[in-house]
């Protein structure tokens, strides 16, 4: 078998087409394989499938998966085909190793996205010796392809949740919305605010979803957030994930621990986690620390973290009538309290009472949201931020959306 026949073979090239000449430059590290059509061929047309004549060829050039360490490159000549009926004109030819209007074939492309889950795209960039900014616009075509033909129509339960875009808090936000039964992310735009809401209910129905069958809603205290979804989604209840209600009681927690640290550095030093940590999760060390603290004098630090462990009991009530008897006792003693970090916890609860003991009807949580963002975090982390939040997005989709990629175009056989 001579190279071309080796090589048409690999490449899976079929009549009418055949691999012409290959090309080995050591010098320049890189292997040119040029593939022609046979004189006479016709081809389907683009538009009918008619099978038409040939009009004219134009030049084109995709780069191929590594030949070993150097780089592989096709070129052809693609006919443009007149075709007999009128009303289609002069088309080019698809051909059968390439998306059209690609500069890529489709091996390339398929291991590229397959790269793309775990790789930053700087560093597929220098592997490959392609620029960025082309292998985001293959990510953002597969990506848009594969969101194109998603179905949204047995959507009922959705969470939101925001994270930052950036290297840092100073950069823009970035809004997910999931499907709490299919665990999987739907939508991601720019924002935190109740315009999130609603370009997700347009992006709902431009697959086919119903805002009106939207039955509950997770998300956090934002304001923003409760606005937009009693506005967009009017038949949805509305449930306060619990990992944010305790997250926000966290927040006040560890304010009235650094606050008290100043005054007891030798009590209090380096007692963030413990304060932070729910107690089955304790060190027998930390266990015994956090006992010598609590023990130690009355702290303002103790009453709170005796508030939040309270407040977390409230979770594992059997029932809603029950986590409404806890969360009233905890109210009550946390209106009470001297601590004016406390008395706001208290007030925000009553505030958002309803969307806290609906959880005890939906039973819906952030868990597996919380999980996808820790791996939405570590690729943003692996990026070293994303100065472009689409770029985020573009990946949160890979990682989270259960695309189906490898149904979109057919890689040659």
């Amino acid at each position: 078998m001579n190279p071309e026949d080796l090589f048409g073979a690999a490449l899976g090239i079929a009549i009418p087409w055949k691999v012409t000449s290959v090309d080995f430059n050591k010098k320049s590290s890189r292997l040119d394989i040029t593939i022609d059509f046979q004189r006479g061929a016709t081809f389907p047309c683009p538009v009918c499938g008619t099978l038409s004549p040939v009009h004219d060829t134009t030049e084109k050039e995709w780069r191929h998966l590594n030949f070993f360490q150097y780089e592989a490159y096709l070129h052809a000549r693609v006919p443009r085909v007149k075709c007999p009926n009128s009303d289609c004109g002069v088309k080019l030819v698809q051909v059968p190793w390439a998306r059209a209007g690609s500069g890529f074939t489709l091996l390339f492309e398929a291991l590229a996205m397959t790269m793309a889950r775990d790789l930053p795209v700087k560093v597929m960039s220098r592997l490959f010796a392609v620029t960025d900014t082309r292998l985001w616009r293959l990510i953002q075509s597969y990506v848009e392809k594969a969101r194109a033909a998603e179905d949204f129509s047995e959507v009922k339960r959705v969470g939101a949740d925001e994270t930052f875009a950036g290297r840092s808090h100073d950069e823009k936000f970035v809004t997910f919305f999931f499907d709490l039964d299919m665990h999987k992310l739907l939508f991601g735009t720019t924002g935190k605010d109740n315009e999130t809401v609603k370009s997700f209910v347009a992006d709902l129905k431009s697959h086919g979803g119903d805002p009106d069958s939207i039955t509950d809603a997770a998300i956090d205290m934002s304001k923003a957030f409760i606005k937009g979804v009693k506005e967009q989604l009017p038949h949805a209840v509305v449930t306060f994930d619990k990992f944010h209600v305790i997250k926000l009681m966290n927040d006040k927690l560890s304010k009235i621990r650094a606050q008290e640290a100043r005054l007891f550095p030798e009590i209090l030093k380096k007692s963030r986690n413990l304060f932070l940590k729910n107690p089955e999760n304790l060190t027998p060390e930390e266990e015994q620390r956090l006992d010598a603290i609590i023990t130690s004098q009355s702290l303002r630090s103790t009453e709170a973290y005796m508030h939040k462990i309270n407040l977390q009991n409230v979770y594992f009530a059997a029932s809603r009538q029950e986590a409404e008897t806890l969360l009233t006792k905890w109210h009550r003693k946390a209106a009470a309290s001297s601590i004016q970090l406390i008395k706001n916890m208290a007030e925000s609860v009553k505030e958002h009472w309803d969307g806290i003991l609906a959880h005890f009807d939906s039973r819906l949580t952030s868990g597996f949201i919380e999980g996808i963002n820790s791996l939405i975090q570590s690729a943003k982390t692996r990026a070293r931020g994303y100065r472009n939040p689409d770029n985020l997005i573009c990946i949160a989709y890979l990682v989270a959306g259960k695309l189906n990629l490898k149904s979109l175009y057919p890689l040659p056989t």
